[in-house]
């Protein structure tokens, strides 16, 4: 029987939806009417609105797990190089 309550895909997030759920958060701030409907349009891929409160909410809790220092830096390897010199190149 199926449920009535709406289909939750969180699970399965591709690259881009992320990217497209970051520039929607920066978007739609805390002050948009709408702002979870407006997200999950943005988005797209049949995400719900509870699908992009729940994926908020992971990200925060990811967040809060990263600034307590429950979460190790990656080691990311040098590639060799001139340290300064890839700084400006990034910037």
């Amino acid at each position: 029987m199926a449920s009535s309550s709406p289909r939750c895909s969180n699970s399965g997030w591709s690259k881009n939806q992320n990217k497209l759920f970051e520039r929607a958060l920066a978007v739609y701030d805390k002050e948009t009417p709408d702002r979870w409907e407006n997200i999950a349009r943005f988005v797209g891929g049949g995400k719900s609105i509870e699908d992009v409160k729940l994926h908020y909410n992971r990200l925060l809790e990811d967040v809060r797990k990263i600034e307590s220092g429950h979460v190790p830096f990656p080691n990311y390897r040098s590639t060799g190089g001139n340290e300064e010199q890839r700084y400006l190149n990034y910037n």
